[in-house]
């Protein structure tokens, strides 16, 4: 299997690192995210095709394509950058809490309902994702970056999360699930492609998933209703094998890092308008530009479910974190995030 993946991104153990062989030009072989969304083709992909090698003056030169058409499963980015086959990658946080729940943290469902919130958590939780990654997986943390809000479209109308209950609700995530569970609705796990079939069939009557994306589906014209409130946003971090990173002569490593730092303000920027774009779009709006106008009504957040959301990240989602993830994580939480959220975790 690891000469496979090798193989399938075109890296040779023999010649690793890449550019030991070649002092005067180093060629990086960068697993992207997921491929055809906005972060790869417009960000990702342009920066280290075009940016990189001007941020070097020539010196670096790069190759990139989206990890899921490199032969490359979700589940094993992280592994991957840790034993270096994967030298430079983009891994989901959420794919890889399935394998440390700590990973989880910075993008728990209830947790940042809007970006603002999440763009704190994000910076709360930084170091100690730095540090995690470095000293448990061998990996230097060099961007985060995320997707649009995820967000709650349903065909019938409803008014809050309180309305939920009693039905079914596509989700794609453990944490997702767990949530809908506590709301007295029913997870179903359907892939994103699926989800107008889901509606058209009543397989579900609602479905959680990006307010642009879900636009693109064609969600605007069978659901009728379709709230602001992120219920999760698929958080990423860009990083390097260690052993790779620090082979890499210091000006170079410098160039790279100032060129990211700028990348990832611009994925975040470009989230944020994506998310905002998607309620023009299903409600009909003039200002619509990248999707198809619908007729939905887009529910504003509300002091009601202000409240139901705190006591879900209390007394739900934070202790069935903790459950999966140990009493180091109870000290993770009350170290850079309790005081922020008025949340004190305590062992399960």
């Amino acid at each position: 299997m690891r000469a496979m993946m090798v193989a399938a991104l075109g890296v040779t153990l023999a010649a690793w690192p890449a550019w030991a062989e070649e002092p005067t030009t180093i060629h990086l072989r960068i697993a992207g995210g997921l491929g055809g969304v906005t972060q790869y083709e417009r960000y990702e992909a342009p920066f280290w095709i075009s940016e990189v090698p001007r941020l070097t003056g020539g010196r670096v030169k790069a190759e990139i394509a989206p990890f899921d058409r490199s032969g490359i499963r979700g589940p094993d980015m992280l592994g991957f950058l840790r034993l270096g086959v994967v030298q430079f990658g983009n891994v989901s946080l959420a794919v890889a809490a399935g394998e440390d729940p700590e990973l989880g943290a910075m993008d728990l469902p209830a947790l940042n309902p809007d970006i603002a919130t999440l763009s704190q958590s994000r910076d709360l939780l930084r170091p100690r994702l730095e540090a995690t990654l470095r000293d448990r997986y061998n990996v230097q943390l060099l961007a985060v970056y995320t997707y649009p809000a995820q967000v709650l479209f349903c065909r019938e109308p409803f008014a809050g999360l309180a309305d939920l209950a009693g039905r079914r609700v596509r989700v794609s995530s453990v944490g997702q699930s767990e949530m809908i569970e506590a709301l007295g609705a029913a997870p179903v796990v359907i892939p994103f492609a699926r989800i107008p079939y889901a509606f058209e069939h009543h397989t579900v009557e609602c479905a959680i998933t990006g307010s642009l994306s879900g636009n693109a589906l064609g969600l605007q014209a069978i659901t009728s209703t379709m709230s602001r409130q992120a219920i999760g946003w698929g958080v990423s971090f860009f990083g390097a094998n260690l052993s790779a990173w620090n082979g890499l002569p210091p000006e170079v490593r410098t160039q790279i890092q100032q060129g990211l730092r700028t990348l990832e303000a611009a994925i975040w920027q470009a989230a944020a308008r994506e998310t905002e774009e998607g309620f023009l779009c299903n409600a009909g709006s003039p200002r619509c530009t990248q999707g198809k106008p619908g007729r939905m009504v887009v529910l504003d957040d509300t002091p009601q479910d202000q409240r139901r959301r705190a006591h879900l990240l209390r007394d739900v989602m934070l202790p069935k974190w903790i459950d999966r993830c140990g009493e180091e994580c109870v000290t993770v939480w009350n170290r850079y995030m309790a005081a922020a959220r008025g949340i004190t975790a305590a062992a399960q």
